[in-house]
């Protein structure tokens, strides 16, 4: 299954992000497999204010065990978390399914 997650961190959490950031990097290693794309959201001056992610899990259980060790939940960078189901048709410039 693949899914869409959809970040934003809380007020004033940029410097927080930043801090945890290494943390967040090192889990998405963890899973790199399941990463199908992942960037963070910018605002109108270019700095960061929250991310998405389009994963791909095997179970909504096994999506859950990655949330509940995400740094920026876990250090509560992220304020608003919203996750939905996609298809993804386009990957890498090719058709995916």
């Amino acid at each position: 299954m693949q899914v869409m997650i959809k970040a934003y961190d809380g007020a004033g959490m940029l410097e927080k992000r930043m801090e945890v950031r290494p943390r967040h990097l090192e889990n998405i290693a963890k899973v790199k497999g399941k990463v199908l794309c992942a960037g963070g959201l910018l605002d109108n001056e270019g700095k960061m204010k929250g991310s998405v992610l389009i994963m791909e899990f095997e179970s909504w259980d096994l999506l859950d065990e990655y949330l509940n060790t995400e740094p920026y939940i876990v250090e509560k960078v992220w304020k608003k978390v919203e996750v939905e189901s996609m298809n993804v048709v386009i990957l890498n410039g090719e058709k995916n399914r």
